[in-house]
């Protein structure tokens, strides 16, 4: 709109009472700034030029400046960019445009003024660190080199600037990296990544593209052609041929077992090593007791974080504690230091009888809020605690939120359904905020009902806390309205509800699930069909009172049809009642090591956080102690 135009609605405005007026033009802005991030989208440089300076006034008005400056980044002067950079000092916007600026000084070659702007980074992200590497490589410092081959070997979805370091890399990396890369890729299933990659070997050593293409899409019918003089082909045929056993182990670990017993003599013990890893992967997220001998004929160093993990997961399985033991020690460092492996680690020593060591570890997730950290606070015979709630802010300290430029963005941005800028600028300005700064933050957001980034706010806080935040309970009478109807339990619900959609009400996934309890169009329509809900339209999905009826309608469902055990229960919102009940094992199992083992990482994650969230609602309902352990409970067997 133009500014002339936008006097004319001003002065409409002005007839209006003053609260209509004052909406009307809040409204009138926002659509003026939604106009200048589609100019932004489609390059229109006149229209963003001119709602700049119509939004000057605006709560967003960075935000217009950034997109005018980010619009042909490439040609900006620098002065202009870092003028913008001074402004916005110490706010999301300002680390940000530094960090895009990093990629046009890439291509300027300026590496000096790459680095020097990369030390003014506050939080860089990994493109950031791929390219200040780059500018160190390019600079030929020695420890850039090796930098640059731990991320070759380790990332795996690279961005942009790590992409301008692997393009690099690939013109100047031997054999060895090139199929160690290759390999990482296709242990992920990225097929298409990992023939880029094996494109940089010389033309004598690249794969057929015919083979390559069959061991992408049918490798059981490729390997079964191989014969003994197909090796003749020396190093790259014996890759080749490894790659496909894994290919074919992510789906038929037998197989692939099978077939490397056949020619693992032929690819010698460092590909057959890795080729076990890869089968023990496979039959460890399918549950085949097999799977923890075959971790044994792989090499701990040739081991992925994955195939790392998921030896420690097949020994638990089957509760070969000594086992776990061992398949943890064989973890790097890092890894092993995660809460995961604390936890388990500190239980076997526990179960094969060392109290002591099992006492000390046990020690280190003491009071965590949090699934291991609940779990290991009943190990020690402690309840699991809410602390006293923090004093309220007093009024100064909620006029400091009110007025902190950087939330005044995100909620404008989150109001605009803006999600991804919004809970960017949110958490870029909480970051280094104290308790009861984060206190203030979260009722803002709550008075705001941006009732995510209340509860993010709130789980920040180190020594004063507020759990009521942490744990919000909104829409209390119509969810436990539709819990009861339901016969479910309300601590579960929310738990469950906190974990789907932090409640927010317009919540859309990138599957397409929508509302406050997530719910994908087939099974909202079904549902609906279950419970009688005449004249049902997904268009009402988002609608509190159905979303929660259908929500809590299929809890409801798959409880039944789960042996009323929360712990399945959850894993089939997530991801279907047939996985779950598939999950169980042909004896029952305890909880916490059904939840550690389910195949998929966004189930697992979620399970336990569902579960762990359950908690803390009973705590904060019933002013009662409650137990994790009770609620996981004992699985029962898949046949039962």
């Amino acid at each position: 709109m133009k500014p002339f135009l936008r006097f004319f609605v001003c002065a409409a405005l002005i007839a209006l009472p003053p609260f209509v007026a004052c909406a009307a033009q809040e409204e009138t802005d926002d659509n003026l700034f939604l106009a200048a991030r589609e100019a932004f989208r489609i390059g229109d440089r006149s229209t963003l030029e001119t709602l700049n300076e119509t939004l000057s006034e605006h709560v967003l008005a960075p935000w217009v400046d950034y997109y005018r400056l980010r619009q042909g980044l490439e040609k900006r002067d620098e002065a202009a960019v870092l003028a913008f950079i001074e402004r916005e000092r110490g706010n999301y916007l300002g680390e940000r445009l530094r960090a895009d600026w990093l990629g046009v000084l890439a291509k300027r070659a300026d590496w000096r003024g790459l680095l020097a702007h990369y030390r003014k980074l506050t939080a860089p992200d990994q493109d950031a660190r791929c390219l200040s590497v780059l500018a160190r490589v390019k600079r030929n410092e020695d420890a850039a080199w090796r930098e640059a081959e731990e991320l070759w070997t380790t990332l795996i979805d690279a961005p942009e600037g790590c992409q301008h370091l692997f393009a690099l890399l690939g013109r100047e990396v031997g054999d060895d990296l090139y199929w160690q890369r290759a390999r990482l890729l296709v242990e992920q299933g990225k097929m298409e990544a990992a023939r880029r990659v094996l494109q940089f070997l010389s033309a004598a050593q690249q794969p057929d593209k015919k083979d390559f293409g069959q061991i992408s899409k049918q490798p059981a019918r490729w390997l079964a052609q191989l014969k003994a003089e197909d090796f003749s082909g020396g190093r790259a045929r014996r890759e080749i041929v490894a790659l496909a056993i894994a290919r074919l182990a992510r789906s038929e670990p037998l197989a692939a077992r099978s077939r490397l017993e056949t020619w693992q003599a032929r690819l010698g013990p460092q590909a057959s090593a890795w080729c076990w890893g890869q089968i023990a992967l496979s039959g460890a997220r399918q549950h085949m007791p097999e799977a923890l001998g075959w971790f044994s004929r792989s090499s701990p160093k040739a081991r992925s974080k994955d195939v790392s993990e998921w030896h420690v997961r097949a020994a638990l399985r089957v509760k070969d504690w000594y086992a776990v033991l061992a398949a943890i020690r064989s973890m790097p460092k890092t890894l092993r230091e995660q809460p995961a492996w604390i936890y388990w680690q500190a239980r076997a020593h526990k179960e094969v009888g060392h109290f002591a060591i099992a006492h000390e570890e046990f020690q280190r997730l003491r009071g965590q809020a949090n699934f291991y950290g609940n779990l290991t606070d009943e190990e020690l015979g402690l309840p699991i605690g809410i602390p006293p709630p923090a004093a309220l802010p007093s009024a100064a300290e909620m006029s400091v939120a009110r007025a902190h430029p950087g939330l005044l963005r995100a909620l404008a941005l989150l109001r605009l359904d803006l999600r991804i800028e919004g809970v960017r600028e949110w958490n870029w300005s909480v970051r280094d905020m104290e308790d009861r700064q984060l206190l203030a933050a979260a009722h803002f957001a709550y008075e705001r009902q941006a009732y995510d980034r209340a509860i993010s706010a709130a789980e920040r806080t180190r020594a004063q806390h507020d759990y009521s935040l942490r744990f919000l309970a909104p829409f209390a009478s119509q969810v436990r309205l539709a819990a009861r109807e339901q016969a479910l339990d309300d601590a579960w619900v929310y738990g469950l509800m906190r974990q789907e959609s932090r409640f927010i009400v317009q919540a859309k996934s990138s599957a397409g699930a929508s509302g406050l309890m997530q719910l994908m169009p087939a099974t909202a329509k079904w549902v609906a069909k279950q419970i009688g809900l005449k004249n049902y339209d997904y268009k009402q999905v988002n609608d509190t009172e159905i979303n929660l009826l259908l929500g809590t309608a299929y809890m409801r469902m798959v409880l039944e049809r789960l042996h009323q055990h929360p712990v399945l229960a959850s894993a089939a919102y997530n991801a279907g009642p047939g996985r779950a009940r598939a999950w169980c094992a042909n004896a029952p199992l305890e909880g916490a090591i059904y939840v550690e083992t389910i195949p998929f990482n966004e189930t697992r994650d979620y399970v336990k956080k569902v579960m762990s969230n359950a908690v803390y609602y009973a705590i904060l309902f019933t002013g009662k102690p409650a137990s994790l352990r009770a609620r996981l409970g004992e699985v029962p067997a898949r046949d039962t």
